[in-house]
């Protein structure tokens, strides 16, 4: 039998690659290997599951053994994990297990980013970053009122408007003088604040939390200002960091992420990466639309027709419906200047070059509708 292309991690990049590669191959083996449960699941459905009252099993999709039906010739392996690669005998290894591959596909995705806090209640704070988290998560939350969010980001804000749609108190704690401070500009940021605010979101932006104590059944957050703000239990949403040891301990080029070209190769022939762990061409998005271009180009390289990836407008269209808001942020390296119109829930902020070219926007509220007619003047990320 014919070693199979393996695939590391069962998430949108992993089960999306293994689909479009079915599409042009239905002989070669295929076997996924997976730390968790194997589900498949949209992982930007996380953040719209409270509002939507589903727990994790509403928002899976699909079982590990129907997925390995559906592909064909594949085996999905759950709860297994890889402790090393062999590149130059072309194997991994699960353990004391080496198994071969023809070629492999690094799509582990990003592991959250946690800050050690002080007191005895540090065991109430929550990751989010998959389905196994957030079934934990909602079951920590069952019968419980009121939640603080470390980090005021894409994914804080998120998660601060579907919590208060499904009926919890909210209050967000972090560093930074605006939410999303690395994706908005200032007046766009105002909007989105203003509109979590009439939900009765809280925000506590500056301070930090130094410790979390147990108060009885609830629990009190110490914040560095002196603050106090007891709550039920903590959503940690302060950020993601590609998973990069495994590739670095075998000799793979790293930086932010794995390090692949356009075609999505490493340093090292026969393995590829792509999704949050991938570094494409000096870009490194935790986003949805180029991870399905990646996708797809990397099925068919793997198919035997090398394809490189081009990455289009990719504009980030953020879950808030209280301040409905889709953004694209200049592309790296590009530096322009902001202007900025509208009024209350509504902004239009658009970034311009000097030589007067659209970089970038951000808009919210009712000036999302334009955001069509703006995708058509700005540069494509990777022509």
């Amino acid at each position: 039998m014919s070693a199979p292309v393996v695939i590391i991690g069962t998430g949108l990049a992993g089960y999306n690659l293994a689909k479009e590669f079915r599409k042009l191959d239905a002989e070669t083996p295929l076997l996924l290997i997976t730390a968790d449960d194997g589900r498949s699941y949209s992982k930007p459905m996380l953040s719209t599951g409270f509002g939507k009252d589903k727990d994790a099993d509403g928002l899976s999709m699909a079982e590990p053994g129907a997925m390995a039906d559906q592909l064909k010739n594949t085996e999905v392996r759950t709860h297994t994990r890889v402790s090393g690669i062999d590149p130059g005998h072309k194997r991994l290894w699960l353990g004391e297990e080496a198994v071969e591959y023809r070629d492999l596909v690094l799509a582990w995705g990003a592991e959250t980013v946690r800050v050690p806090i002080a007191g005895d209640g540090a065991d109430a704070v929550f990751p989010l970053n998959d389905l196994e988290d957030y079934a934990r998560f909602r079951t920590a939350a069952a019968g419980k009122r009121r939640v603080l969010i470390l980090g005021a980001g894409l994914i804080g804000c998120e998660f601060a408007n579907d919590l208060t749609a499904g009926g919890y108190e909210v209050e967000i704690v972090a560093p930074c003088e605006q939410v999303m401070p690395t994706l908005l500009p200032a007046a766009a940021a105002s909007a989105v604040q203003a509109g979590l605010e009439s939900l009765g979101v809280r925000l506590h932006l500056g301070p930090v939390l130094n410790r979390l104590e147990r108060n009885g059944e609830t629990l009190d957050a110490h914040l560095s200002d002196g603050t106090v703000v007891p709550c039920d239990l903590v959503l940690s949403a302060v950020g993601l960091r590609p998973r990069i040891d495994l590739a670095s301990a075998a000799g793979l080029q790293v930086n932010r992420g794995v390090v692949v070209d356009r075609e999505l190769r490493t340093s090292h022939a026969n393995i590829y990466a792509l999704g949050d762990c991938a570094e494409v061409d000096g870009l490194n998005l935790l986003y949805v639309m180029p991870l399905m271009g990646c996708a797809r180009a990397l099925a068919q390289t793997l198919a035997g027709k090398p394809t490189a990836v081009s990455y289009g407008v990719m504009p980030v269209m953020v879950k808030t419906p209280v301040c409905p808001l889709v953004v694209a942020p200049p592309p790296l390296g590009k530096h322009g200047q902001w202007t900025t119109e509208g009024q209350g829930g509504d902004i239009r902020a658009l970034c311009h070059g000097t030589e007067g070219e659209l970089l970038g926007y951000a808009l919210t509220g009712t000036y999302v509708a334009e955001k069509m007619a703006l995708n058509k003047q700005l540069p494509a990320l990777l022509p």
